[in-house]
C-alpha cells in the first residue's frame, strides 16, 4: 500500500479506433468513486488520431491526455506524415512521450530526442522522457553508463526540467513479461534520483495487474508507464487498485 502521489500513464501505442474511446467510461466511473483519486494522476497517450476525441471525452475529469511522439521542428513545414508539438497541443495533448525504446530502435538518436524535448517544452507540453538499457548492455553491466548518457545528451542545454517526467523502461522488459528484480530496480531508481534530483521517476516495462504487487514495494518509484495492460480498462483499473491495497 502507498500513500504517495502516483502517476499512471497509459501508452496505447498503435492500437485503438474511435470505438475504443467508449471504454473510458469505466475508468471515469472508477476514478470518480476512488477514495484515493486526489493521490493519483492518470494520463492517456493514445495514437494521435484519438487525441482530440479522447480530450473531449475526458474534458470534465482530472484525467489528462498526451501524445506518443512528435517531430523536432517547432514550426510547420514540408515533413510529410509528421506532427509537431504545437499541433499536438492544439488538439488537446498536454504531455508527450519522447525517447521510447521502440523509436530509439527505429533510429532516434539522443541528439534528435533532445531537439524533440526542447520543441515540446517550448510548445507548452510536459514531457515523459523514456530511458533504458538493452539486454546486451545489462549483461555487460553498463546500465548506469547508458542511462547517464541518455540523460546527459537527451536533456542537454535544458535548464528548467520542471515539466519533465522520467520513465525508466529497460528495453529487455518491454513486452516480455519479465521485470527487474526488486533490489536491481530500487538501486537503479535511486541512481536516477541522485542524478535528476527533482524529477518524478516512473517505471515502465511489462507492468500488469500481477506484477504490480511486486513493483509497488519499490517505494522510491513515483508511478508507472503502462503499455498493453492499459488498453483494457479492467486491467488498468486493477493495477491502480492493487497499488493502493
Amino acid at each position: 500500500m502507498t500513500n504517495k502521489y502516483m502517476y499512471f500513464i497509459a501508452n496505447w501505442k498503435m492500437f485503438g479506433g474511435l470505438k475504443s474511446i467508449n471504454s473510458l467510461h469505466k475508468v471515469l466511473k472508477f476514478f470518480k468513486n476512488f477514495k484515493k483519486n486526489k493521490s493519483i494522476k492518470i494520463i492517456y497517450c493514445p495514437p494521435s488520431t484519438l487525441i482530440r476525441p479522447m480530450s473531449k471525452k475526458l474534458v470534465n475529469s482530472n484525467i489528462e491526455v498526451g501524445a506518443q511522439n512528435c517531430h523536432e521542428q517547432e514550426k510547420s513545414g514540408a515533413f510529410t506524415g509528421s506532427v509537431n508539438s504545437a499541433m499536438l497541443k492544439s488538439v488537446g495533448a498536454k504531455y508527450v512521450i519522447l525517447g521510447h525504446s521502440e523509436n530509439r530502435q527505429s533510429g532516434e538518436t539522443d541528439k534528435l530526442i533532445n531537439l524533440k524535448i526542447k520543441s515540446a517544452l517550448k510548445s507548452g507540453l510536459k514531457v515523459i522522457f523514456c530511458i533504458g538499457e538493452t539486454l546486451k548492455e545489462k549483461r555487460k553491466r553498463v546500465t548506469k553508463k547508458v542511462l547517464s548518457r541518455q540523460i546527459n545528451l537527451g536533456l542537454n542545454e535544458i535548464r528548467n526540467k520542471n515539466n519533465i517526467i522520467v520513465a525508466y523502461e529497460p528495453v529487455w522488459s518491454i513486452g516480455t513479461g519479465v521485470i527487474p528484480k526488486n533490489n536491481e530496480l530500487y538501486e537503479t531508481i535511486n541512481f536516477l534520483k541522485r542524478k535528476i534530483k527533482k524529477n518524478k521517476i516512473l517505471y515502465g516495462g511489462s507492468v500488469n495487474a500481477k506484477n504490480i504487487e511486486q513493483l509497488k514495494s519499490i517505494d522510491n518509484l513515483d508511478g508507472y508507464l503502462i503499455g498493453g495492460a492499459s488498453q483494457d480498462p479492467k486491467k488498468f483499473i486493477d493495477i491502480i487498485k492493487k497499488t493502493y491495497n
